[in-house]
């Protein structure tokens, strides 16, 4: 019997060690393979159950010396004592002689249940199938050292993800009188590493199947280490094609010869990101324009390692923005064409009211004998140029009008406004013109009153155009109707003619300014056209609005639309 003296306790006599125990040299395998296929126990984080290789040498080296009986009650309790670690003995033949609580533990079987059975129970029928018990010790009989990482299963028949270590036991003659078997469970470091290896290749997966972005890898050096999808499709190189090539290839020339891909890359290793926009080129030689961002990346001694890039094609972004750059310019020039049309258009009325109001003066003294008596047809070639020079400055302040409409100039005060009273007043002032022209012009009564929010200068100005331009379109023997309606909150007056009608493509290009249909050198129907392009304006600006509906052969219907009051 050996005993071990403790400081603190009498001595206690510990069973007899197995022949073969004497032997054993306690080696610990601290393999970092891990992970989980079914269920099992993880690896136990105490420190103080673990054995090195220095320990294990010195027990082997004390066995070959003949000095194990005295260290022998140690020996047993150091590896009794062990729990993190199956450590047991086998016979030359794989035969189970000895048994720790460690291998208790992890493997579910007590020591008299395991004992004198062979040690293959532990392996799976696949390993069992290529005899990988029978390989493993001779390989460690042969080599002195047998290592394997694999599936082991438990009594309970779960399996486990084992290191295993086994060491060949020989005597002093070298002949071998069996095996010490080191078997550690390392089931939950090998979960978390299948788990780490499942989110690594999904986030390849993800990174692969982007297509809107290229995402690939350089080395320290800038070349091409790996190369996605969306790589593919951006730059139009294959993978095979591009991988070890410098990241150079997709700058234009003058960015190459300035040394710029340098400069990205020197900037990410100092600051750990780059990020620009410019001109990069495809394979085949086009060009397109990038988002690119750099990111360095070190290891965990503070090392690059390479540059993770991202590029993002901004092509059709960017011709965006120059198209609205180019339009803008334009838009800015043509403003500033209008601004100068408008106060021309301004400048050339104010001068030329002086002129024909001079002309319209001399013409009635003259007509008056003022200068003396008149001939009849004198008195006729007088009133021509009076009834041109009326005509003359209509137009004129059409030009004053539009152009004071153009440049904000004109002020509206909007009251309540009765719409049959602007009809009443316009009908007066067009009727002599109608009646010339024997034409039937009507004013449908309006009941109840239809009441508007406008400015009543402005609303008859409107009005006074529509209902003339309907007299003057409207061929001898016709009719005209002006007729108030109250439409939902809506006041409108209508102007209906029995005139030819206009075709339905033309019917918005009227209220263009300067435009007249059927414009001739001889047209009856002179004016600047600016009639209904000044009436739409004002009456837009009263949050109102000028319409036209018309079949041409059957007049039209002009609407002018005003906020109810």
């Amino acid at each position: 019997m050996t005993a071990f003296a403790s400081p603190t306790q009498a001595h206690v006599p510990l069973p007899p060690l197995h022949p073969i125990v004497a032997w054993i040299p306690v080696s610990m395998s601290d393999s970092d393979a891990s992970g989980d296929r079914r269920s099992g126990e993880g690896e136990s984080s105490e420190g103080g159950s673990s054995l090195g290789e220095r320990d294990a040498a010195a027990f082997a080296e004390a066995g070959s010396a003949g000095l194990v009986p005295q260290s022998a009650g140690l020996y047993q309790l150091l590896v009794e004592s062990v729990r993190d670690y199956a450590i047991f003995a086998l016979d030359p033949t794989g035969v189970i002689v000895s048994w720790n609580a460690g291998a208790e533990r992890i493997k579910g079987y007590a020591a008299r249940e395991v004992i004198g059975r062979h040690f293959s129970i532990f392996y799976t029928p696949e390993d069992l199938a290529n005899d990988k018990p029978g390989d493993e010790l001779a390989r460690a009989a042969a080599e002195g050292r047998a290592e394997d990482e694999g599936w082991r299963v438990r009594k309970d028949g779960t399996e486990f993800w084992a290191s295993v270590i086994v060491t060949a036991l020989r005597d002093a003659t070298g002949r071998l009188v069996g095996f010490a078997k080191v078997t550690r469970d390392l089931t939950e470091r090998r979960r978390v590493e299948d788990q780490l290896r499942g989110s690594e290749e999904r986030l390849r997966i993800l990174i692969q199947s982007v297509k809107d972005y290229g995402i690939f890898m350089l080395d320290p050096d800038g070349r091409v280490a790996s190369w996605n999808e969306g790589a593919r499709r951006i730059k139009g190189y294959e993978a095979d094609e591009i991988l070890g090539q410098h990241f150079s290839v997709f700058y234009p020339e003058p960015a190459r010869a300035s040394g710029f891909p340098d400069y990205e890359l020197e900037v990410a290793r100092a600051v750990g990101r780059f990020e620009d926009e410019g001109w990069r080129v495809r394979k085949d030689g086009t060009q397109f324009w990038a988002n690119v961002v750099i990111t360095a990346l070190f290891g965990d001694d503070g090392s690059l390692i390479g540059f993770a890039k991202v590029t993002r094609d901004l092509t059709e972004r960017r011709l965006a923005q120059q198209r609205e750059i180019e339009d803008a310019r334009r838009l800015a020039e043509s403003d500033a064409s209008n601004r100068a049309k408008t106060g021309f258009l301004a400048a050339m009325s104010h001068e030329l009211r002086t002129p024909l109001n001079a002309i319209a003066g001399y013409a009635q003294l003259m007509q008056d004998g003022v200068a003396g008596p008149i001939t009849e047809q004198q008195d006729e070639y007088l009133a021509r140029i009076r009834g041109s020079q009326q005509h003359l400055l209509g137009i004129v302040n059409d030009l004053l009008n539009y152009s004071r409409i153009e440049a904000g100039e004109v002020a509206y005060e909007l009251s309540a406004l009765p719409l049959h009273d602007v009809v009443e007043r316009v009908m007066s002032m067009v009727r002599p013109q109608a009646d010339r022209k024997r034409l039937r012009l009507d004013a449908g009564a309006a009941e109840p009153p239809v009441i508007a929010l406008a400015d009543r200068l402005k609303t008859e100005q409107i009005v006074l155009n529509l209902v003339s331009n309907a007299v003057k379109f409207t061929p001898e023997g016709g009719a005209v109707t002006v007729t108030c309606v109250l439409r939902g909150r809506v006041a409108a007056i209508d102007v209906r003619d029995t005139g030819p009608g206009i075709p339905e493509d033309k019917q918005e290009m009227i209220f263009d300014p300067f435009v007249q249909l059927g414009r001739s050198l001889t047209s009856a129907h002179e004016g600047a056209g600016l009639g209904l392009a000044i009436s739409r304006d004002l009456a837009r600006a009263m949050n109102g609005d000028v319409t036209v509906q018309s079949t041409p052969g059957s007049g039209a219907t002009f609407t002018l639309s005003l906020p109810v009051a």
